[in-house]
């Protein structure tokens, strides 16, 4: 089925230069003079590279059928990631670039859905939100407006922005596309 970047939008998969790409961010601008262009942040599920690409709005796509297997993670050895299927039990493995900034997210036990493309593991996707362990942070400082925010560090060792009130051995929920603090667990 062929798509016009026109109709892109955040999560949509498609097929550029061979290759299958996820759609992680995008926008339409109109120059004054001729077409619209797309302006797209993509990442390669078969690299795991990012990058930031233009195309005029009527470039026409394959889509690309990304197969997803739920999967429960269970551990991480010299840099690799290890995921179990639920139904089948077979184990299959991911390695730490290849995963990138989702390593903040995932936890022992975790659920997650691997992305598979013609048989080939690509990603893991994790949820929207999780919830994680504060590590380490400095006290509330007394007085302070509660607009304030302090720096934290997870249990995974993603560094984030926290308000005052939060501390250390708290859970908190996080937004996974950008690392961001959403509220208290």
């Amino acid at each position: 089925m062929a798509i016009e970047a026109g109709d892109f939008r955040t999560g949509l998969t498609v097929i550029v230069d061979g290759d299958p790409w996820v759609v992680l961010d995008f926008q339409h601008v109109k120059p004054g003079k001729g077409a619209a262009i797309l302006k797209t942040k993509m990442k390669n599920l078969k690299t795991g590279s990012t990058q930031e690409r233009n195309f005029n709005a009527s470039t026409k796509f394959d889509a690309a059928t990304i197969e997803k297997k739920k999967a429960q993670f269970s551990y991480v050895a010299d840099g690799t990631y290890y995921f179990m299927d639920m139904e089948t039990y077979d184990t299959y493995e991911l390695t730490e670039e290849h995963i990138g900034f989702n390593k903040y997210f995932i936890i022992d036990g975790m659920e997650v859905m691997l992305m598979f493309f013609e048989g080939t593991l690509l990603d893991v996707s994790v949820p929207e939100k999780v919830e994680l362990t504060i590590a380490q942070t400095d006290p509330a400082i007394k007085g302070a407006p509660s607009t304030q925010t302090k720096d934290a560090v997870t249990e995974t060792g993603l560094s984030l922005r926290v308000p005052q009130f939060i501390e250390e051995g708290e859970r908190i929920v996080v937004y996974t596309t950008d690392g961001k603090y959403a509220g208290r667990a």
